[in-house]
């Protein structure tokens, strides 16, 4: 079937975008989606959180499609319960990059999201999960976070705001990694060169679509590439500044459903 818009491709944030607060999607946005595959295109979730903690949401949501995790650094393939493709941070570079950054801001508290469909979350003394509904197993020390390849490492400062934090990150890392701001307390290091922009193209290309018939919706920094990337980037209204910036569009709030109150535009009833 043919799409009934001009978008064929929906890629979706979901942590303060498609997802409400609760870490739930309301019966509206369901509705939506459901629009969305009748209507003959096709729906991605394009997300900093890797395999293991996207699956049970597709799960939920009857997916046996792709996901981008990991902030692009994965491509997961909910059917099958695979990665059909995958990058990962060397401890080495994870390692350097820590240092440059505690010797300007002090101490930072570290966790990591290993690679793999059945990668942990680790969390070293002092992290504080952000989303304490997620899975996490806390580790005795720093050098435990190594224990298995990992995908990215997050970052908490005590006191700096994310923006700072990610600031000064983005200074001192240079091509030892990417530095990516994803959520409140959540400023992150994955692989060099690797943004949601590279996982969704490849994501896309296995699809056979491109970014001309792709939508994206976002609310946070690490959602820019993205944007960059698809022919329309659609910002919620609980957005950061720098996101809205550089979006086409504005809808509201995750709260308020607003993903679903784009694709009801786009995808009318039959």
């Amino acid at each position: 079937m043919a799409p009934s818009t001009a978008y064929s491709l929906i890629a979706t944030d979901l942590d303060g975008s498609l997802l409400r607060a609760d870490d739930t999607l309301s019966d509206r946005s369901r509705a939506a989606l459901a629009r969305v595959a009748a209507g003959g295109a096709r729906h991605l979730v394009v997300t900093g959180r890797p395999a293991p903690r996207v699956r049970p949401l597709l799960d939920d949501l009857g997916s046996t499609g792709l996901a981008v995790c990991g902030q692009g650094a994965q491509v997961y393939d909910a059917g099958a319960d695979r990665l059909l493709w995958s990058v990962t941070l060397e401890r080495e570079l994870a390692e350097t990059a820590l240092g440059k950054i505690e010797a300007e801001v002090g101490q930072v508290y570290a966790a990591v999201d290993q690679d793999g469909v059945d990668g942990l979350t680790l969390i070293e003394p002092g992290y504080l999960m952000p989303h304490p509904t997620l899975p996490a197993v806390r580790v005795g020390r720093r050098d435990d976070l190594w224990c298995e390849p990992i995908s990215k490492v997050l970052l908490r400062h005590p006191y700096l705001s994310d923006d700072e934090l990610a600031l000064t990150a983005r200074s001192v890392v240079g091509s030892l990694a990417t530095v990516t701001m994803s959520g409140p307390g959540t400023v992150e290091l994955q692989p060099c060169g690797i943004t949601k922009a590279t996982g969704l193209a490849l994501a896309a290309d296995h699809l056979g679509l491109g970014p001309e018939v792709t939508i994206a919706f976002g609310d946070m920094p690490n959602d820019i590439p993205m944007f960059d990337w698809a022919a329309r980037g659609v910002a919620m209204a609980n957005a950061h500044p720098e996101l809205k910036a550089v979006a086409d569009e504005v809808t509201l709030s995750n709260e308020d459903d607003g993903i679903a109150v784009v694709l009801e535009g786009l995808f009318p009833r039959a």
